[in-house]
């Protein structure tokens, strides 16, 4: 027979093919491993900060309001100053407007319109004149 072979000239070829049946096999293996061991994944359980409701009110609330035109005003106890103000009377006015107690609050309220790197400004501003309590203003929408 290997003769026969030999005088015809004929060589077996080799077969440039991938067997994909292994591959499969280890597919559907990992796939059954994956569907039983995830219901046995414990979910990871984030705590998010919540809201509480204040004992007191305070007794004074200084605000900052930067508008769409990224212009400086204060409202105390909601009466709002006509004065615009610049980021670096913003320290000055709201120390003065503190009466030397760093504990009193300051609420930031920026329009939607705002850069938030303007914000962050206003923020920044107040924590280097050691205002320690410097809260952002939300608007709630009812659904």
């Amino acid at each position: 027979m290997a003769s026969l072979n030999a005088r015809h000239g004929t060589r077996r070829r080799t077969i440039n093919e991938i067997n994909m049946v292994p591959f499969i096999d280890v597919m559907l293996v990992l796939l059954i491993i994956f569907m039983v061991s995830a219901p046995l994944i414990t979910t990871g359980v984030v705590d998010l900060p919540t809201v509480g409701k204040a004992a007191r009110q305070p007794d004074r609330v200084i605000e900052v309001v930067v508008g769409a035109d990224d212009v400086l005003r204060l409202r105390v106890d909601g009466k709002e100053d006509a004065a615009r103000i610049t980021l670096k009377e913003l320290a000055a006015r709201v120390g003065a407007l503190q009466g030397g107690s760093a504990d009193a609050p300051v609420i930031i309220a920026a329009d939607r319109n705002v850069r938030y790197e303007q914000v962050v400004k206003v923020m920044d501003t107040l924590q280097r004149a050691g205002v320690q309590r410097v809260g952002l203003a939300v608007k709630a929408t009812g659904t």
